[in-house]
C-alpha cells in the first residue's frame, strides 16, 4: 500500500513528511540538506514492539495521549467527567507553495487537529503549528505546538542557553544518551533561566527549534529507544489546562524549526537570517548610537544633569539620548511612582517638551524608559483601579522590586497603556521607547472572572502584550522601539518581530557580557542585539578590560554607551569618538552580513566575523594570558577566519597588508597582544 508523502523546501534544505503505515498519524521522513530525502528513510524503525505501541516508537511528528499513551505525548485532552485520550483518523491534506495542512479527527470527541507547516522565504526555517476545533467542551491540559525528530547516530550532544538575572545566554552543551531533559518557565515570560531554543547535533549537522511565545513555556528533548532524539516544545497552561469551547478554535504557538550541515555556527546564521527576515522594512532603519543615562545617574534625574551627559554624549557622536527610570512623579526610588506615567515638574522645571527640545537640539533622537506592565502600590494608578493587578482573593499582594502586576490581559489596562503611550508619543519628540518589565506574575488570579480554571491568563496576557506591541507598531512607525524584561527575560521571536532591538542581560561588565553575547549570537541576530559600553566592574569575571576591549565587544551588535561620561579624562572621551566613528562606518556589515563566531570566551583569542559584499570585519578580542614577548620568545596570536575565497586577496584598510585567502583561512589574522592593546577591529577588503 502506498502511503501519502510530503516534501516541504526551503533555500538549501528539504522536509518530507508521510502518513505512517502503521497508524493513523503524520511521521517524519526525512530533514536536511536539498535532495535528503531522495532514498529509504532513516528514520524507518524495525516495526517490532515490546511493552510499547507502534505509535510509542514512531518519529511521529504531532500525537495524543490515547494513540500515544507510554513516550510522550503533544496533545492530552479530557471532557467534563469523561477520560484522558484522543484517538484519531486522518482527515485529509491541504498542500500550497510552501505550506501543508494536515487534518485529523476523532470522532468520539468532536476533536480535529490540524498540523500547520510553512517555510519562510529565503531562510532555512520551517515553522509548525497545531489549530484545534472543538464540538464538545474540551480541556486541553497539555497543547505542544509541535515534535520534532533528530536522527542521531549515537549519543545526542544538546545546546541551551541557560542563566539567571545578568547572567543570561549562557551557552551549555549536554550530551543526552537516554532519559529526557526539558527547559522551560512558568514566570508569565520566558525568563532569565532558559531562553525557549535548543539545538541538538549529529556530528556536524545541527538542529534546531526556538518557540515563539512569550509566555509560559517549554523544551523537552527525549532519547528514545532506538537512538531517536525527539524534541517537543509548546507553551505551559497557567492552570493546568484550556478550555476549549464548542465552535472555537486554538492555535499554538509557533515553532521555528532550522537545520544547518555546519554545525552550530552554521546554525545560527540560519537564525540570524530569519530575524532579518522578522524585522521587515525596519531592518534597514539605521540602528543610532545610543548614549543611556542609567548607569551615570541612577534614579536621580534632572534637567540639568540630563542635558550635561547629553553634551558629553553628542561630543563622542551619540545619535540618541535615553533617559531610563527616575523621570515621572513619585519616582525618587523604586518604591514608587509606576503607572503614573507623566514627568515630574520638579526634574524638569522649564517643562519636559522644552528639555525634549534642547537634546533633540544637540544633533540627538530622544528615547525615554517605561515599564508599562508595572504598578507601584502607592500610586494613584493603583489608588484608583486596584483590580487592574493581578490579585488572588483572601491572599496578600506580594511586592517584587516593590512593584505589583497589571493584568494586562484586560481590555481596559490594554487600553490604559496605548492610551498612556499614545500620551507620551504624541505630546514629546520621542523617538525611540524602552519597553522593561521587572518583576514575574506571583498572585495571578483575576477575581470576578468567574472559575478559575475557565481562565487562560498567561495567553490573555501575552495577547495583551502583543496587542499594545501592535498598536505601536501601526500608530508610531517611526519611533524605534526596545524589549527589556531586567535584561534578557523575554526575548523570542513575537517579540523581536515587534521590536528593534532587545536587551540581553543587565549585565554590561567587559568579560561576562563577553559570555552572554557570544550564547545571545548562538540564537539571535547583531541587529537585534542592544550592546553598551560602561563602566560596569565584572560580577562574574572581574578582570579588567580597556575601553577599546569594551568597544569592539559592544561593536558586535547595536552599540550603546551607558558609561558616566562626566567622569571620562578627554582622553577617554577622544578614544571614544574614535571608536563610535569607526563603528558607524562598518555598522552596515555587522548589521545585514553574515556573522560568524570565532573561538569561545574560553580561547586566549575570540571574535565574531562578519562579511557583506566585498567587505570583512573581525571584531577580535584577547582574555588569555600573555605570550611574554618581547622578554621572551614569543609570536602573535591567530584569529582563523571562515567563509572567505581562498584564490582571493584582501587587504586591511588601516595597515595597507594584504592576505591570501587561504592564508587567512589556514593561518588566520595576526594579533599581537599586550596589557594595553587587548581588542582590536580590523576591516578587510576584497581585491
Amino acid at each position: 500500500m502506498t502511503h501519502q508523502r510530503w516534501t516541504l523546501r526551503t533555500e538549501h534544505t528539504s522536509y518530507t513528511v508521510r502518513l505512517s503505515p502503521d497508524g493513523p498519524w503524520a511521521e517524519l521522513d526525512a530533514w536536511g540538506p536539498l535532495g535528503v530525502e531522495d532514498g529509504p528513510s532513516a528514520l524507518d524503525w524495525s516495526h517490532r514492539t515490546h511493552f510499547i505501541t507502534p505509535a510509542d516508537a514512531a518519529p511521529a511528528e504531532y500525537l495524543p495521549y490515547g494513540l500515544r499513551p507510554f513516550t510522550g505525548s503533544e496533545l492530552v485532552v479530557g471532557g467534563p467527567g469523561a477520560d484522558r485520550g484522543v484517538w484519531w483518523e486522518f482527515d485529509g491534506a491541504e498542500e500550497a507553495e510552501g505550506s501543508l495542512r494536515l487534518a485529523f479527527v476523532d470522532g468520539l470527541t468532536g476533536l480535529r487537529t490540524v498540523l500547520c507547516y510553512e517555510t519562510v522565504p529565503g531562510t532555512d526555517v520551517i515553522l509548525r503549528w497545531a489549530e484545534f476545533t472543538a464540538t464538545t467542551e474540551l480541556r486541553l491540559e497539555r497543547l505542544d505546538s509541535a515534535a520534532v525528530n533528530v536522527p542521531v547516530r549515537g549519543t545526542a550532544r544538546l545546546t541551551y542557553l541557560s542563566g539567571q538575572w545578568s547572567q543570561e545566554f549562557q551557552h551549555t552543551r549536554l550530551d543526552l544518551t537516554r532519559g529526557t531533559f526539558t527547559i522551560g518557565s512558568t514566570q508569565g515570560a520566558p525568563g532569565h533561566a532558559y531562553a525557549p531554543w535548543l539545538a541538538v547535533q549529529d556530528e556536524e549537522a545541527a538542529y534546531g527549534v526556538a518557540l515563539e511565545w512569550p509566555g509560559n513555556w517549554h523544551i523537552t528533548a527525549e532519547a528514545e529507544p532506538g537512538g531517536a532524539v525527539r524534541v517537543r516544545a509548546g507553551r505551559v497552561p497557567h492552570e493546568g489546562a484550556v478550555r476549549l469551547a464548542p465552535g472555537q478554535t486554538l492555535a499554538t504557538p509557533r515553532l521555528a524549526c532550522a537545520f544547518s550541515p555546519d554545525g552550530l555556527d552554521g546554525l545560527s546564521r540560519v537564525w540570524h537570517r530569519y530575524e532579518r527576515r522578522l524585522s521587515g522594512d525596519r531592518l534597514h532603519r539605521t540602528r543610532k548610537v545610543l548614549y543611556n543615562s542609567w548607569e551615570a545617574t541612577g534614579f536621580d534625574v534632572d534637567a540639568d544633569g540630563q542635558l550635561e551627559l547629553a553634551k558629553a554624549a553628542a561630543d563622542i557622536g551619540a545619535e540618541l539620548f535615553v533617559v531610563d527610570d527616575g523621570w515621572f512623579t513619585g519616582r525618587a526610588d523604586d518604591t514608587g511612582g509606576l503607572g503614573d506615567w507623566y514627568p515630574d515638574p520638579e526634574a524638569f522645571p522649564r517643562g519636559f517638551g522644552p528639555f525634549v527640545e534642547e537634546i533633540r537640539a544637540l544633533g540627538m533622537d530622544f528615547g525615554l524608559w517605561v515599564e508599562p506592565e508595572a504598578v507601584s502600590p502607592g500610586s494613584r494608578l493603583h489608588a484608583e483601579h486596584p483590580e487592574w493587578v493581578y490579585r488572588v482573593d483572601g491572599r496578600p499582594a506580594r511586592l517584587v522590586r516593590n512593584q505589583l502586576l497589571l493584568d494586562l490581559g484586560r481590555t481596559d489596562v490594554q487600553d490604559f497603556v496605548i492610551g498612556t503611550l499614545d500620551r507620551l508619543l504624541g505630546t514629546y519628540g520621542i523617538g525611540y521607547l524602552k519597553w522593561d518589565m521587572n518583576r514575574p506574575p506571583t498572585e495571578r488570579g483575576r477575581p470576578g472572572a468567574g472559575p478559575a480554571d475557565l481562565v487562560d491568563l498567561d495567553a490573555e496576557h501575552v495577547a495583551g502584550y502583543l496587542r499594545v506591541l501592535d498598536h505601536l507598531r501601526a500608530a508610531h512607525p517611526g519611533v524605534t522601539v526596545e524589549g527589556c524584561a531586567g535584561g534578557g527575560g523575554r526575548i523570542e521571536h513575537a517579540t523581536i518581530a515587534r521590536t528593534d532591538v532587545v536587551w540581553p542581560s543587565d549585565n554590561t561588565a567587559p568579560m561576562d557580557r563577553l559570555r552572554i553575547q557570544h550564547g545571545f549570537l548562538h540564537a539571535h541576530a547583531p541587529h537585534v542585539m542592544s550592546s553598551w559600553v560602561t563602566d560596569a566592574p565584572g560580577i562574574f569575571d572581574p578582570r579588567p578590560r580597556s575601553l577599546a576591549f569594551r568597544f569592539v565587544n559592544a561593536m558586535c551588535g547595536v552599540l550603546g554607551i551607558g558609561a558616566d561620561l562626566r567622569a571620562w579624562t578627554p582622553e577617554q572621551r577622544a578614544e571614544a569618538a574614535r571608536w563610535t566613528a569607526r563603528y558607524k562606518e562598518v555598522r552596515d556589515v555587522v548589521h545585514h552580513g553574515e556573522a560568524r563566531l570565532l573561538g569561545t570566551p574560553d580561547d586566549p583569542t575570540c571574535g565574531v566575523q562578519f562579511d557583506a559584499g566585498d567587505r570583512t570585519v573581525v571584531a577580535a578580542l584577547s582574555t588569555g594570558r600573555l605570550d611574554g614577548a618581547p622578554l621572551l620568545p614569543g609570536r602573535p596570536d591567530r584569529l582563523r577566519l571562515r567563509g572567505l575565497d581562498p584564490a582571493a586577496r584582501y587587504r586591511d584598510t588601516a595597515t595597507g597588508t594584504s592576505y591570501g585567502g587561504a592564508h587567512l583561512l589556514h593561518h588566520g589574522l595576526p594579533f599581537a597582544w599586550s596589557a594595553e592593546h587587548d581588542a582590536d577591529l580590523v576591516v578587510l577588503s576584497r581585491l
